[in-house]
């Protein structure tokens, strides 16, 4: 079974993780974990200035993207000795590029968290998890974080 798992540092990215950790995975399972870089988007600025900050905050991106990665590797690695772990950081939009891996590399599944935004959230953001949830090329499970607000 070839396992996508996408992280970005969150609470709800290391729940995923944690998720995968609990499974007893059919022998010969592969995990890639999948980090993105979104950098700012770049503006039209004839003066070039946004340029430069456009190349600082990718710097900036890849490199929380690789630490996110190795973290997560570090992890299961430890955790589940018995799956085969790689990983990649892609730069780009992370419902893009988490679509296009799944595909490029034949997932059986994608095991992801959700931030759980609210409507208002979601509109102006936009969500990551529905977006792959509704387009990816194979199954996709949300781990969810549960409140510390929990009702009574």
């Amino acid at each position: 079974m070839k396992i996508l798992l996408p992280v970005d540092g969150s609470e709800q990215s290391n729940s995923a993780v944690k998720e995968l950790l609990r499974r007893p995975w059919p022998e010969g399972s592969e995990v890639e974990v999948l980090s993105v870089a979104q950098p700012v988007p770049e503006l039209l600025d004839p003066k070039l200035i946004a340029s430069a900050v456009h190349a600082e905050s990718l710097a900036r991106a890849k490199e929380r993207a690789r630490f996110n990665v190795d973290d997560a590797m570090a992890t299961i690695t430890h955790g589940a000795p018995m799956l085969a772990v790689t990983s990649k950081v892609i730069e780009g939009s992370p419902k893009d590029v988490i679509l296009a891996e799944a595909a490029d590399w034949g997932a059986d599944l994608i095991l992801m968290g959700s931030h759980g935004y609210g409507a208002a959230m979601r509109f102006l953001l936009g969500s990551v998890s529905h977006a792959v949830a509704l387009h990816a090329p194979c199954s996709v499970e949300i781990v969810r974080t549960r409140s510390a607000k929990s009702p009574a």
